[in-house]
Formats: C-alpha cells, structure tokens, sequence
C-alpha cells in the first residue's frame, strides 16, 4: 500500500521537475553501475508522480505516492521521507497526506470513550482553561476546580504554557486538584471531573512523570506535541500504564503552518497526524474566534479528526454567544474549550459555567 502526498508549488516553480526530484531524492536515491544487481530492490522503494494539475491561481498540485515500507509506523519516519531535506529546498508545501487506516497510533478514548468519562452522551461538551495561565499557587488552582466542578463542568485543562514551576509545581497542582475531584465526585453522579495536566520536562522523563501522575490520581494530560514531538505522543499514547486522555495542543502549528508557499497545512498537521498520533481530542484555533484563521482550514481539520474518532476541539476565544454558530457547525460531536470567556465571566468561573450550560439548553429547547 502507498502513502499519497500532495504538494503545492507556486506559480513559477516547475511542478513536474520538482515532484519528481522528491520521488527520488526523498526515497531511494540514484544510484551507480556497481548497484545495478540490485537494481529492482533499489526501485522497490522509489515514489512515484501519480498526479499533477494546476489550479486557478496558476499553482501546481503534484501527487507523490511513496511506499509504506519506507516508514516505520510512526509520524517521525513519514515527516523525514515526505518532506525532510526537500524542505529546505525553496517553495513548496505539503497541503494532503493520505494514510493508510491503520497507520500510526488510534485514539484510546476518542469521541465515545470521553463521553463515556464525562456522562455527556445527547450535546457538546464544555472545557474550561486556567487562568490566569501562569502565577497561581497549586492551591489557587484548587479552589477554582472546586468552583467549577460544583457548577458542572466536565473537563478543565492547564494552560499550555504552564509548566513545572516551583510556585505550582506539577504534582502539587495534581494532588490539590485530586482532592477536590475526589470531594466533588459523589455531587456529580459519581463522575469525575477530568483534570488535563500539563505534561511537560525531557523527553527521557515524560514517559515515567506520567506514569507517576497517573498513580497520583492524574485523569487526563495535556501535551504540547509539536514542541515535544509527535514521537512522545505515540509513546505516551501507546503506554499500557497511561490509561488516560490526551488532549493535543497546537503550540507552534504556525511556525509549521502559516506560510501559504512553505511547509505543511494546517488540516495535515493539525488534522490527519494528530489522528494518526494517538490524540483522544486535538485542540485549534476556530475562524470566529481570538485568532486568525482560515474556515476551510478549521472545518478539514474538524472532518479528518473525526474520521478517525477524535473529538475536534475549537478553540482561542470562545464564548458563550458563539455557541449557537458552533452548534451549527460542529453539531455534538465537539469540545467547547473557552479560557476567559469561563474564568472572566462577570458572575465568575461557575458564572461562566452557566453560561455554556444555559446556550446549550437554549438550542435543545429549540429543536
């Protein structure tokens, strides 16, 4: 079976010469006379130019098909081969991939082993951000879970940049967190409310913190995946130990992203790896939200996420007014994951709580 790529290369740039220097140059490579023994291995792992058409802005789209038995099965290996060193060689972008189904690593929990957590079966389901995302003591944290988990929230995540830090360390942060999740636990149904730790520190130690954090009473992670690499998010999705969800943050997408005649989409990055990675949720900035972004993006990456059973997560920005529009977009199948517009709210965190729950009532009623 093979792996389908397509790259964009804008006008001025020669599609055909340059899909088929990938081929090539990503794969096996030439070769001399003294290895023309072993001429028809050495072919067995060329790529192949499948498809080349132009659009109406006058770019190129080239389809490379490339050989599984290329790749190990991870992210990793796949990035070196379709992209690595051609990166680096002028205009061009990854703009689809096409994985076989069983390539990389599944979701654990995805779209129904959250729901199954959170006892939200029939609508979305609603997040909550710390905030302020840095200068909180373990205990502050606490307090704020307390409110929240009392007013009915299902999941609360870590701010991505929040790290290790010695006035709120992880495990501190975890364990006055766990208290409140344990006390709350029987005033909600007997469901916990699930706590996404920021999982952060050197790639030697993650694997061990988090199966320290897990026997703490850790329910669910954070990770920053592009900054730690996709490479830990398998290992940490393929764990045995780790029977949690991870929640995928996008920290870093537009460094990879954001150039329209460079690097790779959105919807490849953000959608069709983070699927094929081991993500249970992947968050993304939505197009209505605090930060720009494109709506065809936003929606590539909501369906390819949800191919592969991941809830899709917009994000940056979200508020209770909102909701109705995503609603609309997204129907169920999605996380609300709102910072201030929960944390600023003028009737406070539950206040903002609330909020969430009364947009959500609001549109069942009137259906």
């Amino acid at each position: 079976m093979m792996i389908e790529v397509d790259y964009r290369f804008p006008r001025g740039v020669d599609a055909k010469k340059q899909a088929g220097i990938i081929a090539i140059g990503q794969t096996a490579g030439t070769w001399s006379v003294r290895h023309q023994h072993r001429e028809g291995q050495l072919r067995a792992h060329l790529a192949k130019v499948i498809a080349l058409r132009e659009e109406h802005d006058g770019a190129s789209i080239a389809t490379v098909a490339f050989p599984r038995g290329n790749v190990e099965g991870d992210i990793a290996s796949l990035l070196t081969m379709i992209f690595g060193k051609y990166s680096m060689a002028g205009a061009g972008r990854i703009v689809a991939v096409r994985l076989p189904v069983d390539y990389g690593v599944g979701a654990k929990f995805g779209i129904s082993g959250l729901r199954g957590l959170t006892g939200i079966h029939q609508s979305p389901v609603v997040m909550a951000i710390f905030k302020p995302a840095l200068g909180l003591s373990a205990e502050d944290h606490a307090d704020i879970l307390r409110e929240v988990a009392e007013a009915g929230l299902s999941i609360i995540k870590d701010d991505e940049i929040m790290p290790d830090v010695p006035e709120a360390p992880t495990i501190e942060r975890l364990r006055a967190c766990r208290r409140v999740i344990d006390e709350t636990k029987s005033s909600r149904g007997g469901r916990e409310l699930l706590y996404a730790l920021n999982l952060t520190g050197r790639a030697d130690q993650l694997l061990a913190k988090a199966r320290r954090f897990v026997d703490e009473g850790a329910n669910a992670f954070l990770l920053n995946v592009l900054t730690y690499g996709f490479s830990v998010m398998e290992a940490l999705a393929a764990d045995p130990a780790i029977q949690v969800p991870i929640f995928a943050h996008p920290a870093l997408a537009g460094a990879i992203a954001a150039s329209p005649d460079h690097g790779i989409a959105y919807p490849v990055i953000l959608g069709t790896l983070m699927a094929h990675c081991g993500a249970d949720a992947v968050l993304y900035p939505a197009h209505y939200g605090s930060l720009p972004f494109n709506r065809d993006d936003e929606f590539a990456i909501r369906d390819s996420l949800r191919s592969r059973g991941v809830f899709p997560v917009p994000s940056a920005g979200i508020m209770p007014k909102l909701v109705p529009q995503i609603v609309a977009d997204y129907g169920i199948d999605v996380i609300l994951n709102a910072g201030t517009g929960i944390m600023d709210h003028e009737g406070g965190p539950a206040g903002g709580v609330k909020a969430f729950q009364v947009a959500l009532a609001n549109i069942a009623a009137d259906k």
